[in-house]
């Protein structure tokens, strides 16, 4: 029987250096800081700034970042997955272009979209690569820049997003630690909750489209939230029920950030105290694929080997999971 497990040796994130306040929202659409704050806990989130900079400008970034730390040669990474919703076009995947920008000039690459939920899927999708033997660097990132697709003149979604990226480094271990688990699910008849309603091949761009204002990320927010809560709760205990693991075994909840709501109700299902959940929303807002991988960066230093984090998310499609990960290293 194939032992082999992928571990996280490495984790690191970008965001940009704008900084978009709920006080600055306040001037583009009809809400306040308070009115934000008590709904979503969002304080600020990141926007990335100039001419050409796509999602790939984020994911690089936060790679080169990882390499670095590391002390990993891009010539010795082997795959690259990018799980992003917001592409720099539609060919080629971003993640041809992020490690291009890299120098991973031996690595292939590809994207996955899966919404919110696009890094777990990536990571467990990157971890199968590990454990089959063939494959002894992987490289997953999470990166979104979802202010290209946010409709500033909506503060129901506006107020939601940021732009970020994070990354990860899967190496094989025969040892206890590393991704031990995952389900993951999804429910194509939630398109309608939770969508983008033009630029697809079903309705490509004219000028009807942009002067509809179609062209923007679309939600049925307490649709969304029930869903959310329920959902991403319920694979969460019940992949903890599979290996064995009550609510005083689990270090961390690693929740995607959508909403301070959503995450305190699915602590809450899961019987987690919030001392044991990891939360950046305030300062990053929905950063999309990149939530994940940007908490546990912003964690790192707390995180001890053989902590048992779960990793949840839920998003379009609707898309969610839940992965079991017993952390692989000690603070450095």
């Amino acid at each position: 029987m194939n032992d082999i497990k992928a571990m996280i040796t490495g984790i690191q994130g970008y965001v940009p250096e704008y900084r978009l306040t709920n006080k600055e929202l306040e001037k583009l659409v009809e809400t306040n800081d308070e009115w934000i704050t008590s709904r979503t806990g969002i304080k600020e989130r990141r926007i990335l700034k100039g001419e050409n900079q796509g999602t790939s400008v984020l994911g690089a970034a936060a790679v080169k970042g990882l390499l670095e730390k590391t002390g990993t040669d891009p010539m010795d990474i082997e795959l690259i997955i990018c799980a992003t919703v917001t592409p720099d076009m539609p060919f080629p995947a971003t993640a041809n272009v992020i490690a291009d920008k890299v120098g991973a000039k031996k690595s292939y690459s590809f994207d996955v979209a899966a919404a919110c939920s696009g890094f777990l899927y990536a990571l467990q999708l990157g971890a199968q690569f590990i454990q089959t033997g063939t494959h002894k660097k992987v490289v997953v990132v999470g990166a979104d820049k979802m202010s290209s697709i946010v409709d500033y003149q909506d503060r129901t979604t506006c107020i939601l997003f940021g732009d970020g990226a994070g990354a990860v480094l899967l190496e094989p271990t025969t040892d206890e630690f590393g991704i031990r688990d995952a389900i993951l699910k999804s429910d194509g008849s939630g398109e309608p909750y939770l969508h983008m309603k033009a630029g697809g091949s079903r309705r490509p761009a004219t000028h009807e489209t942009v002067e509809a204002r179609e062209h923007f990320a679309y939600q049925e927010g307490s649709t969304v939230f029930k869903f959310a809560v329920t959902n991403m709760a319920d694979v969460s205990a019940e992949v903890m029920e599979r290996n064995g693991l009550s609510g005083d075994d689990v270090a961390w909840l690693v929740p995607h950030q959508a909403n301070k709501r959503i995450i305190d109700a699915t602590a809450n299902r899961m019987g987690v105290g919030p001392e044991k959940v990891m939360m950046n929303i305030e300062r990053y807002g929905n950063t999309t694929a990149a939530t994940i991988p940007l908490c546990l960066w912003d964690y790192e230093s707390q995180l001890k080997k053989g902590d048992n984090l779960i990793l949840a998310a839920f998003g379009g499609g609707f898309t969610w999971g839940a992965i079991y990960v017993k952390w692989a290293y000690d603070p450095k």
